[in-house]
């Protein structure tokens, strides 16, 4: 778990900017994920997991490979269908899911937060 810790916070040292593919303005709370086989530095990183991707880490041109040559360690952001901003009465009305953050918590090199917001006790509720 620790060498996991310290290569996400590696991976965070050569983000440039986080790209929104979403308004997420009114999203309570992203999914944040590390993709460690991302095949680029700058284009949209492919999702092929549940949920579909609201936002992605872009890297600095240097940025060096993972463990294997040509790919990338990079941030994804995305929400499943049972989110609050796709269900707001549903299973997370009022909590969210372990990796959940508040997406104005989120900026290049800096990891996302889970505040009150996120967990859903500033929703108006």
């Amino acid at each position: 778990m620790e060498a996991d810790v310290q290569e996400n916070q590696a991976a965070l040292e050569y983000e440039e900017s986080i790209v929104w593919t979403e308004d997420v303005g009114g999203f309570d709370y992203v999914r944040q994920s590390v993709v460690h086989n991302a095949g680029t530095r700058r284009r949209p990183v492919p999702w092929t997991g549940t949920g579909r991707r609201v936002g992605y880490a872009v890297l600095r041109s240097d940025a060096p490979s993972g463990d294997v040559p040509g790919q990338f360690i990079r941030r994804v952001f995305w929400v499943k269908e049972h989110d609050r901003s796709e269900q707001p009465d549903g299973t997370y009305k009022t909590t969210a899911p372990a990796e959940a953050v508040d997406p104005r918590t989120v900026a290049p090199g800096v990891w996302g937060e889970q505040t009150d917001r996120a967990w859903g006790a500033a929703t108006g509720i």
